[in-house]
């Protein structure tokens, strides 16, 4: 159990797809009833996903073939209080499993069968009332909820969802590991000022369930301010406990550790373009750790399909903890690969990054992409040599507005087998990696 959680720092990941629809929770709503007040919605989402992949990491010889699924279900309220505010609140339960033989990895076995509430909160909204503030400058909610903070990098969700193969199941979320079923943290207070333009922050304290991610606890402050070249940002947080029952020597220091970032997104005033980066540093007992990315892109609108490119570089220091990390905006962000991203690592920690993305639209409804990656291990020295090479090829094809397919071909070649430093089971050659995820949206 130490060795696996110490080598991977495990995060969902998810059809592009499906990451929009997470993110936008009325686009999986149905309307059940509403007046001038009160609004109530029907929650559903399905997704099912068939994956293979021909090599194994830290497992057994002869590849993989299994089989996720989950239902999320439940109900949002929207209730007006006329002039001071509204009050809202949503309740999800999710269904998931795994068949098969259990991912390329092995943190799942095929065993898996889990329904638990994932989403169950409720909040305030300050409408009108405070007009210093803006409107709804003033939200305030408690409960189990996703906490993301910027794109992603440091803090996404509580997304980890592993099953019955570590540590003879001690660690079991309910299976569905790629396709990441459940997303809320346990127990979330969030204070949100100054609504999304000009000056805005946020404090939160956040606590989790999850004994992938230690049960950790930690307070959180933001500050933002966007305008329309872009929005910079500043992130602290304190880790406040973990439970060393269930937490790795570098989730054990999570315990007081200072978190530091600087951040930045948006198009800088060049029509088309796209620039992201972040700055952050971890102070922590046994010494300083650093991590950082820098994004450009462009799209050329005028050109057939619009294909749009980017470029990324990211570096993690050696016992950088990747912490809450996960998909954020679309493929590579923040699982940086399908097959390392997900199942061989590097998981955000001990590398150096470089990514090539390109992506076009030969229809409204259908957007091609493939992904290449650069994996360089920064230090060897009693660690996994994880260096390697991955391209992605990917289709997001949305048949209609409830139904969303996304097929990816995935080929990954790392320089070590786990005979020679790496983890790959039977040799370094490529793995050719597949998989089919089917959303269906209400």
């Amino acid at each position: 159990m130490e060795h696996t959680l110490k080598t991977r720092h495990l995060r969902p990941a998810v059809g592009l797809g499906l990451a929009l629809l997470i993110g936008q929770p009325a686009a999986q709503a149905i309307e059940l009833y509403a007046d001038d007040d009160t609004t109530v919605t029907g929650n559903f989402l399905a997704v099912y996903g068939m994956f293979n992949s021909r090599k194994n990491y830290e497992g057994s010889t002869g590849g993989s073939t299994w089989r996720e699924g989950f239902i999320k279900y439940g109900l949002s309220v929207d209730q007006t209080l006329g002039g001071v505010g509204s009050v809202y609140g949503t309740a999800n339960l999710v269904s998931s499993g795994t068949w098969g033989d259990g991912d390329a990895s092995r943190v799942t076995d095929g065993s898996e069968r889990t329904t638990k509430f994932d989403e169950a909160f409720a909040g305030w909204r300050s409408g009108d009332l405070l007009p210093a503030l803006g409107k709804d400058g003033l939200d305030l909610s408690y409960g189990r909820q996703i906490i993301t903070v910027g794109d992603g990098f440091i803090i996404n969700d509580d997304g980890p969802n592993l099953g019955n193969g570590v540590a003879d199941g001690e660690f079991d979320r309910g299976g569905a590991y790629y396709i990441a079923a459940r997303h809320a943290f346990d127990k979330a207070a969030v204070v949100r000022l100054g609504g999304k333009d000009g000056l805005h922050g946020s404090l939160m304290w956040i606590e989790s369930d999850n004994r992938a991610q230690a049960l950790t606890e930690m307070a959180i402050g933001t500050l933002e301010y966007s305008a329309a070249p872009g929005t910079l940002g500043l992130t602290y947080l304190h880790g406040i406990d973990v439970d060393e029952r269930f937490a790795s020597d570098l989730q054990k220091q999570r315990k007081g550790m200072n978190l530091y970032s600087l951040r930045g997104s948006g198009n800088a005033g060049i029509d088309n373009a796209h620039f992201s980066f972040e700055y952050a540093w971890q102070d922590k007992d046994p010494g300083p750790e650093k991590a950082w990315y820098a994004e450009a892109g462009y799209t050329f609108a005028d050109l057939p399909w619009s294909p749009d490119v980017t470029y990324r570089y990211a570096r993690y220091s050696k016992n950088w903890d990747a912490l809450f990390a996960g998909f954020n905006r679309g493929y590579g962000t923040w699982v940086q690969g399908e097959v390392a991203g997900n199942y061989s690592g590097p998981y955000n920690t001990n590398t150096a990054v470089q990514h090539v993305a390109l992506k076009v639209k030969p229809l409204d409804n259908l957007t091609l992409g493939a992904l290449f990656f650069d994996y360089q291990t920064v230090s060897k020295r009693n660690m996994l040599d994880l260096d390697g090479r991955e391209l992605d090829l990917y289709a997001e094809w949305a048949v209609n507005e409830h139904l969303i397919i996304t097929p990816l071909i995935g080929l990954y070649q790392p320089d070590k087998d786990q005979n020679t430093g790496g983890n790959q089971v039977g040799g370094n050659g490529t793995n050719v990696y597949s998989q089919l995820v089917v959303a269906v949206p209400f």
